[in-house]
């Protein structure tokens, strides 16, 4: 299985992105996915996580309700639009799957990962 993160970039603080994951290989559909992140100096961090059919999905408290997961299985793709963004939210994030199928908060969890993409926001 393989996994593209796109969708980074510079944004003002306040802005919008959307990150999209596009998975190649594999079972999309049957997949638990995720969203991580990690900044400079900074351990890696959850940040959303969907179910296999979308039917559970949540993210990190600390976001508050800032970012939304999503999934399209018809195109072995997963989003995340982020809204309202801060400079603490500069980091590089990366896209995971796990076989197991169920939305999980923890990185061990997964048996995939992408490359990751930069988000960078500017006070």
């Amino acid at each position: 299985v393989q996994l593209q993160a796109s969708g980074g970039g510079l944004v003002q603080a306040g802005g919008s992105l959307r990150l999209s994951c596009v998975a190649s290989g594999g079972f999309f559909g049957t997949y638990g996915m995720g969203w991580f992140r990690q900044a400079p100096g900074k351990e890696r961090e959850f940040v959303a996580t969907i179910s296999w059919n979308g039917g559970n999905s949540y993210s990190a408290d600390s976001l508050k309700g800032r970012f939304t997961i999503s999934r399209d299985n018809t195109k072995n793709t997963m989003y995340m639009q982020m809204n309202s963004l801060k400079p603490d939210d500069t980091a590089v994030y990366y896209c995971a799957a796990s076989t197991v199928g169920y939305a999980d908060y923890r990185a061990g969890s997964y048996d995939y990962w992408g490359q990751g993409t930069q988000v960078t926001v500017s006070s």
